[in-house]
């Protein structure tokens, strides 16, 4: 093997993942000119361009496809071995790369990569917050947190939150200048705060029960977000109605500062899981993650507080 071919390798593989030259060097702590070089000599070995460019942006050819397939999975795999190898003699330490979505910060992963500093401070950990699903290997992450209805079977999936319901709330001075809805067709007699999903770009549509059955509502509203925290502001502020996870609102709900309306039309959540693909289960940083997340979870179960 061409030693100058394998020590770029990773850096072709980066500007596949983040789709550029430039988030590509950022990750790796390069200048993108030092990127364009190392993807240059691995093309000049191989005979073949690995990346279409324009001014607007970079694709694989057919060529640099075939090579990051390959290449991606046996790097990822040499470096879970080169963790599992040091954390004989030490401590688990190395990158751990986390995707989650935008409510799993404050619901379930702040408290837990607080503890993990404390416990493995060789360990980083990056939290990269979105909201749709992603390849979480092709990307690759180490692992990823959603809701668990939405984990593919495939995967190993750890509960990291009891299951939890979505409420509708608004503040005391709201109510007190536009009343309560009576029921869910009252809705539009409100100002409802919309929430946009950023990847489709369409608006959110609220689940709720009726009649004991799901229902998806259209709402309008003054104000559109694209995070539960704001909505939450919003709320607090008088601006309208919020849908939000309850857990989010729990504090500000027990303080008077939110009330819930429509209770009965509530659905709840199955809760947050980390899933991640079975062979990643060995390495040392994502069990140590499992493992402080777990001793959260069952300590917050004994202690009620702002997040489940």
């Amino acid at each position: 093997m061409d030693r100058d071919l394998l020590s770029h390798l990773p850096v072709v593989v980066a500007v596949a993942r983040r789709g550029g030259f430039a988030l590509a060097a950022a990750e790796l702590g390069m200048s993108p000119s030092a990127v364009s070089h190392a993807v240059r000599i691995v093309e000049e070995r191989i005979g073949q361009p690995l990346f279409a460019r324009t001014t607007r942006s970079v694709s694989l050819t057919e060529a640099g496809k075939a090579l990051v397939e390959t290449a991606a999975p046996a790097l990822q795999d040499i470096a879970e071995r080169m963790d599992r190898i040091r954390s004989v003699k030490g401590r688990p330490s190395g990158l751990l790369r986390i995707n989650a979505s935008n409510i799993a910060m404050p619901l379930a992963v702040t408290p837990v990569v607080a503890a993990m500093a404390e416990r493995y401070p060789e360990v980083t950990v990056e939290v990269f917050a979105d909201q749709g699903l992603v390849d979480i290997v092709g990307e690759g992450f180490d692992a990823g947190i959603r809701l668990g209805e939405m984990i593919a079977q495939d995967m190993i999936a750890v509960r990291l939150t009891p299951p939890f319901s979505v409420v509708i709330v608004a503040s005391p001075a709201y109510i007190g200048r536009h009343g309560r809805p009576g029921g869910v067709a009252d809705l539009a007699n409100h100002n409802c705060i919309g929430y946009r999903l950023v990847r489709s770009g369409a608006l959110y549509r609220w689940d709720l029960i009726e009649d004991g059955k799901d229902i998806a509502v259209e709402t309008r509203g003054s104000v559109v977000v694209t995070d539960s925290l704001a909505a939450i502001d919003l709320a607090l502020a008088g601006v309208g109605l919020a849908y939000v996870f309850e857990p989010l609102a729990r504090a500000d709900l027990a303080a008077g500062r939110l009330v819930q309306v429509l209770q009965q039309t509530a659905i709840e959540e199955p809760g947050l899981f980390l899933y991640f693909p079975r062979r990643a289960a060995m390495a040392p940083k994502l069990r140590a993650f499992i493992d402080t997340a777990q001793e959260i979870g069952r300590a917050s179960l004994r202690t009620p507080g702002r997040v489940a």
